[in-house]
């Protein structure tokens, strides 16, 4: 684990920033901006949960917190210095737990009749939001892997979870007795 002694360095004032390698990057490089945005999912998924859900969610959300910690720690290191640096990465099994978590919360809910819109109680309304950064990060990744490695399930476990988050905020609607927002196509 690092131990920080000091939370800032004065290294990042030239506009770049340090890889988990040592490697000094611009901080508008594509993998930073993916990790970035994975900062700011959890930062969103925590203000969910301090807003507050119902007791099913709180839980798994502070797990995929965690998780999104593995990303990052996936992410600020190369995949070729993987092997002299070990960190905690995305695994397969983060996937299987989504899905399954999913799988679980989706057997409650009714079928989708037509599109819903974000929003309904404010949990649900703050998942919404943190998909839709999910979706983000999962973008930028998806152009980093274009350019470079990156770690085999990063990109398969955004894909699931904004999914899940999906699933959690009308799971969250649901548990509250809040009915979605529908979309009105003809309006």
């Amino acid at each position: 684990m690092p131990r920080i002694t000091k939370v800032y360095t004065r290294t990042g004032d030239d506009g770049t920033t340090a890889l988990g390698g040592g490697q000094r990057v611009p901080k508008d490089a594509v993998r930073i901006a993916a990790y970035g945005t994975v900062d700011e999912l959890s930062s969103q998924i925590g203000v969910a949960l301090a807003v507050g859900v119902v007791e099913e969610l709180a839980a798994p959300l502070g797990r995929v917190q965690n998780e999104l910690f593995h990303l990052g720690s996936d992410l600020c290191v190369l995949e070729e210095d993987k092997a002299r640096m070990p960190v905690p990465v995305v695994e397969e099994r983060h996937v299987v737990a989504l899905e399954a978590r999913m799988d679980r919360r989706s057997e409650e809910l009714p079928p989708l009749a037509n599109f819903i819109l974000p929003g309904g109680a404010p949990g649900a309304a703050q998942l919404h939001v943190a998909r839709t950064v999910c979706r983000r990060a999962e973008r930028l990744l998806v152009t980093l892997a274009r350019e470079e490695p990156v770690g085999a399930w990063a990109v398969r476990y955004l894909n699931r979870l904004s999914d899940a988050l999906f699933v959690m905020a009308r799971f969250e609607n649901l548990r509250r007795g809040v009915p979605e927002p529908l979309w009105d196509s003809r309006a």
